[in-house]
């Protein structure tokens, strides 16, 4: 009998371990637009600024060199038009030129919620962005305030590129596991 209560001790301290390892994840996911603005216009300010130049042009088009580096601060909102569209955060961090053949990007950004129940809380993404692909998808490497601990990943789509000023309009979706 004196066995008996350390026996169920045990069992619920496993029990307890069991639920949280398996049972206690939750999904989130987010979806929204990040407005990248390398020429400015009326109502769209620069957000994407080269601050470093590569040596090499590419060969498909010489505007852009391998080594070019971007720094972010691009607007996330709940819709593709920045105008009339909710913004919910920023996109703050850089890109760079990584791929000789300049398909492909390394991407490096802080999304931070500014609105909405995610306010306050990020989510860190580092990873390749193969630029000319339908769909791209990256790894989420963490958060802050509700995302904190997350992993997951996420999916960037092309919504709109305008080739001659550099501007574009990406559609993210972000699967989050916390």
């Amino acid at each position: 009998m004196a066995n008996v209560k350390p026996t169920v001790q045990l069992l619920l301290a496993l029990t307890a371990i069991t639920a949280i390892a398996h049972g206690e994840t939750t999904t989130t996911h987010l979806h929204f637009y990040m407005h990248d603005t390398q020429t400015p216009s009326p109502g769209s300010p620069t957000t994407a600024v080269l601050v470093a130049r590569g040596p090499t042009p590419s060969p498909v088009d010489p505007t852009n060199r391998f080594g070019d580096a971007y720094v972010i601060d691009d607007p996330l909102t709940e819709g593709p038009d920045l105008t009339s569209s909710r913004t919910v955060g920023r996109a703050q961090g850089f890109y760079l030129a990584a791929s000789q053949s300049l398909d492909a990007l390394l991407l490096s950004v802080n999304m931070v919620f500014t609105a909405g129940r995610h306010n306050g809380s990020s989510v860190t993404v580092m990873g390749r962005d193969a630029i000319f692909n339908e769909v791209r998808e990256l790894p989420v490497l963490g958060g802050t305030g509700v995302f904190r601990g997350a992993g997951g990943y996420i999916q960037i789509r092309t919504h709109s590129f305008n080739i001659s000023n550099g501007n574009a309009v990406l559609k993210v979706d972000v699967f989050i596991s916390v």
